[in-house]
């Protein structure tokens, strides 16, 4: 996957965007942030339109976001009805808001479910140490991902505000 191009975000006027692309970061210096976090932040829209949002754990593997969880849950109830989420890192001045699609998916133990079991040794001290073949089955185990759309990032609001087009 190549990296997405970086420009300025649309803000409205009186918010001091530089008018130049000079500051902007680059996507190698946000996406390790996405691969080191803990904690992520995912909204979704519930069927009557009313947000949602969770804290959840996950991994970013290959140019995306993995997560797994019960069907039965209010947001995963939400991506069936509607895919469109954001995902954010819990920083409100080392930013990170990645918006995208979540989809229900699986998980081969040889190929992606091995990359994925190495990416949530993060959570082993948490008692959460999935085996390359939990997202296998018929269900995917609950796996789920978000394809990247647009991300926003920035370390010094507005000076290197930067929006991430995939």
């Amino acid at each position: 996957m190549s990296a997405p191009a970086p420009d300025r975000p649309d803000f409205p006027e009186g918010y001091g965007l530089p008018e130049s692309t000079d500051g902007l970061l680059s996507w190698s210096a946000v996406e390790p942030k996405l691969v080191a976090a803990k904690h992520y932040w995912l909204a979704s829209v519930r069927p009557d339109g009313r947000p949602h949002s969770v804290p959840r754990w996950g991994v970013w593997v290959d140019g995306r976001f993995y997560y797994d969880g019960a069907p039965t849950t209010r947001h995963t109830r939400n991506t069936e009805a509607n895919p469109h989420v954001t995902l954010t890192l819990e920083s409100g001045t080392d930013v990170v808001i990645v918006e995208g699609t979540s989809t229900a998916t699986r998980a081969a133990p040889e190929t992606l479910g091995a990359r994925l079991a190495e990416a949530f040794v993060k959570y082993h001290g948490d008692d959460y140490a999935p085996a390359a073949d939990a997202w296998s089955g018929e269900d995917g185990g609950g796996l789920r991902q978000i394809v990247p759309e647009r991300a926003l990032a920035w370390t010094s609001f507005p000076t290197d505000c930067t929006r991430f087009r995939f």
